[in-house]
C-alpha cells in the first residue's frame, strides 16, 4: 500500500461525508456518580438521541426507516417534528393554503423539547395535533428526531449525540413533492407548484439549508445511498457501547471521532496495511490520545506579557509528571509522549501475559520519585484488563495516588474497561476507540492483531524471546 494510495483512502469519501462526530454527550452530559457495586450496570441509561434534518421531500423518513431496520435489535422510536405544529386558529384553518408549514414558528419547538425530556426519564409521550392523528411514544434506548428544522433551535442540537443532514437535489425533491402531493393527496399541480415557489423554496433557502453546517454526517442522494446508511449504522453500533460504558464510568474518555479518525483506525486495523504505513498511522492516533490524555492533568493560571505589551491570563503545564510504558506495545507509545513533554521521564512495566489469567510481574524500573508525580500508564490495547489492574496496582504500591494516574491506551474492550474502573474509580482512561468485545482466545475484536509485532516488524520473529531479556538490562 503505498503512501499515495493512503492518502487517497482518507481524503476519499464513499458518498457519506463524515466531517466530525460529536459525541460531547458521552463526557459531560448525565454521568453517573462512579461506583464499584455489582448493581453499576442497573443505573438509568440515558437514550442515544440521532437527529435527522433536510429538506422536505429529501428521503428523510426512508433513511430513518432504513437505520431503524438495520437497528432491530435496540429499541428504537422515531419522533416526527411534524408531531409538534402549533395547533391552527379557525381562521388559519379556513386559509390553509397561505399558512407557512416550513417555518420554524411554525413548530412547538417546548412542547418538543419537554417531549424529548420525558422519554429521556422513560415517561411515555403521547402526540396529537390538528394535522396529524395520535400516538403513543415508549422509551427507548434510541431516539430518531426527524424533521426539516430539527437543527434549528439549539436547544434541540445539543440532546444530540448525532446529527445527520440527508443532502438530496432540489430537482428530485420537487420531483417527489408534485408525485406525492397530487397523486397521494389529490392536490392541483398549480397549487402544488405555488406553494413551492412561495413557501417551501423560501424556507429551505432561509432555514434549512443553513443548519447543514451543524451536521456531523451528510448523507448524498438520501435513502439511495446504501453504502453510507450502512457506514452510518456501523458507527451508531459502535457509538451505543462507548455511550452506555461512559454513562456507567465518568472516569472513561474517547477522544471524540471524526473521519479523519476513522480513516486512521480503518488504515492500522486492515491486515494488507504495510508496516511503515501501520507505524505512520499509529503514531498520529497515539499522539492524539497523548494529547487528550494531558489535558486531564492539573493545571495552575498563569499571567504572561505578550510581545504586544498585553497581559494574557492562561494556565501553566504541570511539572511532575512521567510516563510508564507496559513492554513491549506501550513503548510504541512513548515517542509521543516525549514529543509533547520535552524531558519526560520514562518508566517500564514488564508483565507476561497468558490468556485470561496467569499476568505475572517479571521486570520494572521506575522513577525513584515516581509517587510524587502524576503518571501516564502507556498500553496501546486494553483487552482482559488483567495486566492493566497488575500495573496499576503496582504503581499504587509504590506510593502513586491513584487519582494520579491515566491510563492511555488506543482500543479498548468494554471487558477491560469493567475491570479496571471497577477496581480503581478514580484512574482516568483515554481512549480512542471501544471496541466489539474479546474472542474466545481473549483476543480484542475487531481489533488489530498483535500490535507490538506489527508496530516494531517482529510478526515472524522466533528469536524475539530469546532477545528480549538481553535488553531488559539496558532499558533505564
Amino acid at each position: 500500500m503505498g503512501s499515495n494510495s493512503v492518502e487517497d483512502m482518507i481524503e476519499a469519501s464513499s458518498g457519506v461525508h463524515f466531517s466530525g462526530f460529536h459525541m460531547d454527550g458521552l463526557e459531560s452530559k448525565n454521568i453517573e456518580k462512579p461506583t464499584t457495586s455489582p448493581g453499576a450496570e442497573n443505573v438509568h441509561k440515558q437514550p442515544f438521541i440521532i437527529g435527522v434534518a433536510g429538506g422536505a421531500a429529501s428521503g428523510k423518513t426512508t433513511v430513518c426507516d432504513m437505520i431503524i431496520q438495520q437497528l432491530h435489535d435496540q429499541r428504537v422510536v422515531l419522533v416526527n417534528q411534524d408531531s409538534f405544529y402549533h395547533n391552527l386558529t379557525e381562521e388559519e384553518l379556513a386559509r390553509v393554503h397561505e399558512y407557512n408549514f416550513d417555518h420554524p414558528d411554525a413548530f412547538d419547538t417546548e412542547k418538543l423539547l419537554d417531549s424529548i425530556e420525558n422519554l429521556r426519564h422513560d415517561r411515555a409521550e403521547h402526540y396529537k395535533s390538528n394535522a396529524f392523528p395520535a400516538r403513543r411514544v415508549n422509551p427507548s434506548d434510541v431516539i430518531i428526531l426527524e424533521g426539516i428544522l430539527i437543527f434549528h433551535d439549539p436547544r434541540v442540537r445539543e440532546l444530540m449525540n448525532m446529527k445527520i443532514f440527508v443532502d438530496t437535489d432540489a430537482d428530485v425533491r420537487l420531483a417527489r413533492r408534485i408525485r406525492r402531493d397530487t397523486v397521494d393527496k389529490g392536490r392541483d399541480i398549480g397549487a402544488v407548484l405555488d406553494q413551492y415557489s412561495k413557501f417551501v423554496k423560501p424556507a429551505f433557502d432561509d432555514f434549512i439549508l443553513p443548519t447543514k453546517k451543524y451536521a456531523d454526517i451528510i448523507i448524498p442522494r438520501g435513502g439511495d445511498n446504501h453504502v453510507a446508511i450502512d457506514l452510518i449504522v456501523q458507527h451508531i453500533r459502535t457509538k451505543l457501547g462507548q455511550h452506555d460504558l461512559c454513562k456507567i464510568y465518568p472516569n472513561l474518555y474517547v477522544i471524540q471521532s471524526t473521519f479523519q479518525i476513522r480513516g486512521m483506525h480503518t488504515l492500522i486495523r486492515d491486515s494488507q496495511t504495510t508496516k511503515h504505513d501501520f507505524v505512520f498511522y499509529s503514531d498520529r492516533l497515539i499522539r492524539l490520545v497523548v494529547e487528550h490524555g494531558l489535558g486531564h492533568l492539573p493545571f495552575t493560571e498563569k499571567q504572561v506579557i505578550t510581545p504586544t505589551g498585553s497581559v494574557y491570563t492562561g494556565v501553566d503545564f504541570c511539572k511532575r509528571l512521567c510516563g510508564v510504558s507496559v513492554i513491549r506495545s506501550g513503548e510504541s507509545m512513548e515517542n509521543a509522549l516525549r514529543a509533547c513533554c520535552k524531558g519526560i521521564k520514562i518508566g517500564k512495566i514488564l508483565i507476561h501475559r497468558e490468556g485470561d489469567n496467569g499476568q505475572q510481574l517479571i521486570y520494572e524500573k521506575l522513577p525513584q520519585d515516581i509517587s510524587e508525580r502524576h503518571v501516564l500508564l502507556l498500553d496501546p490495547i486494553l483487552g482482559t484488563g488483567n495486566s492493566a489492574v497488575q500495573a496499576i496496582s503496582l504503581l499504587i504500591k509504590k506510593g502513586v495516588p491513584e487519582s494520579n494516574i491515566i491510563f492511555l491506551n488506543l482500543i479498548s474492550a468494554p471487558q477491560g474497561v469493567h475491570v479496571v474502573c471497577k477496581s480503581f474509580p478514580r484512574v482516568k482512561i483515554v481512549t480512542s476507540e471501544i471496541e466489539i468485545g474479546l474472542n474466545e482466545d481473549f483476543r480484542v475484536v475487531p481489533g488489530m492483531g498483535e500490535f507490538g509485532d506489527r508496530y516494531f516488524g517482529t510478526d515472524d520473529d522466533d528469536n524475539l524471546q530469546a532477545v528480549a531479556p538481553m535488553q531488559l538490562s539496558n532499558q533505564s
